[in-house]
């Protein structure tokens, strides 16, 4: 056999080789990619994405799509021929398994997790439209979890009211956490509750919740960096009562980085004319009680999608400014926003025509 056949025969068995290798080697990576875009002024699977009931609203058009990234299961097994194709793909982005499932975190755990942030990401948004058009919204401080094994375990229950701790009333979620590690460990606290169970059946029947009773607590040490702070066990939150019914109607997303789109959404159903002016405005995320507009992950994968499905705007939270426009999709305009006010101020502008005064990111952010 001639030299130069041997040679090119010999390079191209290593190759297969290779090639075969690389389909059983396994690698600690995932993948993500741009996922599904839904318009929050439309539908989804035949009905209304939001549904609102006992206020007035107004027809809008154009689009507001929140949008998604689409990512491997957590027993996903990646390979290195994969991964080196999704390193090389421009619409995917290979990343460390740990960074989508850290600590062994299972796919059920994640969804979970995914299905609650989701859930909380709704009542914001609900909050900060409301507050936007000065529409009034009760609010309380709940007992969000409650940890096992911990001094509250039994004592306090998810759903609980907390008045007041030691006396002193709760008007945030943080004030809890401030109250009770101005204790040392040992040491009892008491708390105020009304109780879920009255919460829940004051609400049903409209009227203002009654049974206020004390819960005495001994406080345990945190066992996070040595440290002596008290702790009970439990993690607080917010709860609301809304002057009318807001109903977000999207399965199989999780996540809390529509917590914008849906705002701007709501308030758009909500206000006669529309804030888009009918153009194809996309956006992502995460939004406070007070309209504070937060950065989220996969930003590269959200703008692809949002391209793809037609957007020509995409309001771009401040912090992922940066990421973002280091490959930002031809035709696509990205849009700096840090509050629900900027955001609103963005669609004025794009509705107008003046897109020149529109905030834009760069690369420095």
């Amino acid at each position: 056999m001639p030299r130069r056949t041997a040679t090119m025969l010999a390079s191209t068995l290593i190759l297969i080789a290779l090639l075969c290798a690389g389909v059983f080697i396994k690698v600690p990576y995932s993948e993500m990619s741009p996922g599904p875009t839904v318009n929050t002024l439309g539908e989804h699977d035949g009905e209304p994405v939001l549904q609102i009931s006992g206020r007035k609203t107004y027809p809008a058009t154009g689009h507001l799509n929140m949008t998604t990234v689409r990512v491997t299961s957590a027993d996903y097994n990646m390979n290195l021929v994969e991964a080196v194709y999704g390193w090389l793909a421009h619409d995917n982005k290979v990343v460390p398994h740990d960074t989508l499932y850290p600590d062994g975190k299972t796919e059920e755990q994640s969804t979970q997790e995914n299905a609650e942030e989701f859930s909380e990401s709704q009542e914001s948004a609900k909050v900060a439209a409301l507050k936007e058009l000065d529409i009034p919204v009760k609010s309380w401080v709940i007992v969000s979890t409650v940890l096992k094994g911990s001094p509250a375990e039994g004592r306090l229950h998810a759903g609980d009211v907390i008045k007041a701790v030691d006396g002193t009333a709760v008007k945030a979620p943080e004030d809890v956490a401030k109250l009770v590690t101005e204790h040392k460990p040992g040491e009892k606290v008491v708390f105020t509750i009304v109780p879920a169970k009255e919460q829940a059946a004051a609400e049903k029947e409209n009227r203002t919740a009654t049974g206020a009773k004390d819960v005495t607590i001994t406080t345990a040490k945190s066992d996070d960096g040595g440290t002596q702070r008290a702790i009970i066990g439990i993690s607080a939150g917010t709860d609301h009562t809304f002057p009318f019914t807001i109903d977000i109607k999207l399965a199989d997303v999780g996540g809390p980085s529509a917590g914008l789109m849906f705002s701007l959404g709501i308030v758009d159903k909500l206000t006669p004319g529309n804030l888009t002016g009918g153009k194809f405005v996309a956006g992502t995320g995460t939004i406070d009680d007070n309209g504070k507009v937060g950065p989220i992950g996969g930003i590269e994968m959200k703008t692809v999608g949002a391209r793809q499905k037609g957007a020509e705007y995409f309001l771009t939270p401040k912090d992922n400014c940066a990421a973002a426009a280091k490959d930002t999709p031809a035709g696509l305009t990205l849009v700096k926003v840090d509050t629900i006010d900027d955001a609103l101020n963005a669609l004025k502008d794009i509705k107008s025509g003046n897109t020149a005064a529109l905030p834009k990111c760069s690369a420095k952010g």
